[in-house]
């Protein structure tokens, strides 16, 4: 009988679970570009379409890129039930991901059986470089471009400004700037009003070499340069210059002509995410060579690279130093945060003594080369990968607020 009673459950539950041809659905919503380094959103909307109450685990197939095994979201629902599912995916990467379809196994309240249902779709969604990032640092932008007006001073080191307008002489112009001409006709005083120069170039140049594919929290140093570059883009335009952009490697890669126009952005962000390393190590003549074949004005050139050692930079001082001479040249490499914090921790036992005091030399060793390049005329930022975006854009605007450009 106990047996009987157990064939007919199953039955039961079999013809339960057959009835409806569907059984459940799953709509999965998400942006159709994620941010690199970045959590995104995935909202999956699930239905019950049986009648009764069921128990459902829901598995996600994730795109390989993610390495993601723990996948599965349990869930009960009631008959006609819909529920959301929210989750997060950071990418580590830039690229096609493709998502899978959602796999929702269903039993009812016995449990005896288990339904395997196939719902949703594959779906390819792009990874751009860390375009909510660059949403982040518009205030910065425009408070910086408010705290021009005159709540602090700033020593400036040049005169790069452009004619805006005549107005009339009021007390406290400089009388250097009266306008001759224009107070003959008027039969008063007119004075010329200028404002800081806009449309200066600016080019992001980045190093894709074998030292910038080095690990730091998940993503690359050549993602936290390309993030970091597509946030000076969004800057530079904002403030009206003309942003640029350079890569390379062993051999000339990408070059964006300095623009302004409103789709330069969109141009910018597309030619980052393209971008790899290829292990090889950075030919840094070529890019001199690049630089002067596209770069006809003088400019800012903000080079993204990396160097472990002094002498490694020195390989390549000569070639810096010939583009001084012809643009405002800011190297931007990296602090190895890490050993940072080795070099201050505490050693207990000797085996702790020698790792420190290495640690400490070459933590040093990234000091002299920001010495070594300042002593050159060569603007140096020396920046944790953490912290280079918001670095390179202080120092960006700390150039155009003392016109040194």
């Amino acid at each position: 009988m106990v047996l009987l009673a157990l064939v007919v459950f199953v039955v039961a539950e079999a013809v339960a679970l057959s009835t409806n041809g569907i059984g459940f659905t799953a709509l999965r919503h998400m942006a159709e570009r994620f941010g690199n380094g970045e959590p995104n959103s995935v909202r999956l909307e699930i239905q019950n379409l049986f009648l009764f109450t069921t128990h459902a685990e829901i598995t996600e197939e994730f795109p390989e890129q993610l390495q993601v095994r723990t996948n599965s979201f349990a869930c009960k629902l009631t008959g006609k039930q819909q529920q959301v599912i929210s989750y997060y995916i950071t990418p580590a990467e830039r690229g096609d991901y493709t998502f899978g379809n959602t796999i929702i196994m269903v039993c009812s309240l016995l449990g005896l059986l288990r339904r395997r249902i196939v719902a949703g779709e594959p779906t390819v969604v792009q990874v751009f470089p860390n375009f909510i990032q660059m949403r982040k640092y518009q205030l910065l932008a425009h408070t910086a471009q408010q705290a021009e007006v005159g709540s602090r001073k700033v020593r400036k080191l040049g005169s790069s400004l452009e004619f805006e307008q005549i107005k009339e002489y009021v007390t406290g112009d400089d009388i250097r700037q009266i306008n001759w001409k224009a107070t003959a006709r008027r039969n008063q005083l007119m004075v010329n009003h200028y404002m800081d120069e806009r449309s200066q170039q600016v080019y992001c140049i980045i190093d894709k070499g074998r030292l910038m594919k080095m690990p730091f929290g998940g993503l690359t140093l050549l993602d936290y340069a390309i993030n970091a570059s597509l946030v000076l883009a969004n800057v530079c335009l904002s403030r009206q210059d003309r942003f640029g952009l350079i890569t390379f490697s062993n051999k000339p890669g990408t070059v964006l002509a300095a623009d302004k126009k409103p789709v330069q952005l969109e141009y910018v962000m597309q030619n980052l995410y393209r971008q790899q390393t290829d292990f090889l190590e950075s030919d840094f003549e070529r890019l001199f060579l690049q630089v002067r074949t596209h770069v006809k004005n003088r400019a800012l050139l903000m080079l993204f690279t990396n160097f472990e050692s002094l002498s490694g930079m020195k390989r390549q001082l000569s070639y810096l130093k010939q583009l001084a001479k012809y643009h405002l040249l800011m190297v931007i490499f990296f602090e190895n945060s890490e050993l940072t914090d080795l070099s201050t921790s505490p050693a207990n036992d000797i085996e702790n003594i020698y790792t420190k005091t290495i640690a400490e030399k070459f933590v040093f060793e990234k000091k002299l080369i920001v010495r070594e390049l300042q002593r050159n005329g060569i603007l140096a930022v020396l920046s944790t990968p953490i912290n280079l975006t918001i670095n390179a854009v202080n120092k960006y605007l700390e150039i155009k607020n003392k016109q040194a450009l």
